[in-house]
């Protein structure tokens, strides 16, 4: 029996309840304009009827796993131990990708020999409509996650830096990731196209819980990459990433460190919740009203 050839590209779906949007995720997974690409379903625990059909439903070309509830960070640390392909994309159930997202980015990341992984653009999708330019800086991750958090990557990559923190189910666990990434010295590039469409929702994860929970999950962060947030630190990175694009002028940010160690988390809260009225994607989106 002749063993199929390993797959390039592996695509885990992690999906909890979430039958809405899945069948679309999944379509444009498989209209990708590169062959044999694996693709994984995790359901996490699911006990909706109607995602617990589809999910019967998918079709033999998916691989659906089953599993009690471990929230995001364990269902895609699930996918990607399930992986066969030497690449793997973390794709939300509620999202979608362009059908040249895995042959552009993987012509990016080979043309590019200096960047570990690669992301893409992003087309906001929902509440709002517009572009979303993104552009890797190690210095800026540091203090906002400007990053998408689907990341076409090797899997041994995510293997070396510990996978993904299945502690951090309030959120950030991607924005985690990306940094003990970057601490590894695995920095990113941008296709710098539109190939991913992001929904943005008021029941997302980032507005019901991480933004409310956004002080206690970056001091999180913080204590876990101490060596990265400590001054004289902050400052060599800055230097060495000063030239490099960035969303906001970099030195915001030595404004906002300050303001995070000075006010209590509370009130650091507060400020980071008016501040998101400002963000990228609220500044260059158009509002969808029905």
């Amino acid at each position: 029996m002749t063993m199929p050839a390993q797959p390039e590209v592996t695509v885990i779906l992690p999906c909890y309840n979430a039958h809405r949007h899945l069948e679309q995720a999944v379509d444009s997974v498989r209209r990708q304009t590169i062959e044999g690409v694996e693709i994984i379903v995790i359901n996490d625990g699911s006990d909706n009827p109607e995602t617990l059909t589809l999910l019967e439903t998918l079709g033999p070309d998916i691989q659906v796993i089953h599993q009690e509830n471990r929230g995001l960070p364990g269902a895609r640390n699930t996918g990607f131990r399930a992986a066969s392909g030497r690449y793997v994309l973390p794709l939300d159930c509620d999202d979608w990708i362009e059908p040249d997202f895995l042959e552009t980015s993987l012509k990016v990341l080979h043309d590019t020999p200096e960047a570990a992984f690669v992301f893409s653009n992003l087309a906001l999708e929902d509440e709002l409509s517009g572009e979303l330019d993104k552009s890797y800086n190690f210095f800026e991750q540091l203090f906002l996650n400007q990053l998408p958090y689907a990341l076409l990557l090797p899997k041994a990559l995510w293997e070396e830096v510990g996978h993904y923190d299945e502690t951090m189910r309030d959120g950030y666990e991607d924005w985690d990731f990306n940094i003990r990434l970057s601490r590894h010295g695995f920095h990113g590039v941008s296709t710098h196209r539109p190939l991913m469409h992001y929904r943005v929702s008021v029941h997302g994860m980032l507005k019901k819980r991480s933004s409310a929970l956004h002080s206690a999950l970056w001091r999180k962060i913080q204590r876990k990459n101490p060596e990265l947030f400590r001054l004289q630190a902050l400052f060599r990175t800055w230097r060495q990433w000063r030239g490099r694009p960035s969303t906001y002028p970099l030195w915001i940010y030595f404004f906002w460190f300050l303001l995070y160690k000075v006010l209590p988390l509370p009130a650091f809260n507060g400020v980071f919740r008016q501040v998101l009225k400002m963000s990228q994607s609220r500044r260059v989106g158009t509002t969808n009203r029905t």
